[in-house]
């Protein structure tokens, strides 16, 4: 197994994973702190890329660069982590 196609089955199990349960704001802040709705990463973030489960961000108020993870229904977004 190549290691793009480890790293495309790691990334398709943690989409699964996120998605098999839905989580309210509030089971997602309890589980990993902030959590930004579509309007408000847009109000935070450039979005610069998605690849599910993850989205490629510039945070505006102080330019740096991370990533953060989503889950689909509802959307939510969660675990910002810097570069």
């Amino acid at each position: 197994m190549t290691d793009r196609t480890e790293a495309e089955t790691i990334r398709r199990v943690m989409t699964q994973s996120i998605n098999a349960v839905e989580g309210s704001r509030e089971y997602l802040e309890a589980k990993h702190g902030q959590v930004w709705n579509t309007s408000e990463l847009q109000q935070e973030f450039s979005v610069e890329s998605f690849l599910s489960p993850f989205v490629l961000a510039k945070r505006k108020c102080d330019g740096i660069r991370g990533t953060l993870k989503f889950q689909h229904s509802p959307r939510f977004y969660f675990s910002f982590e810097p570069e």
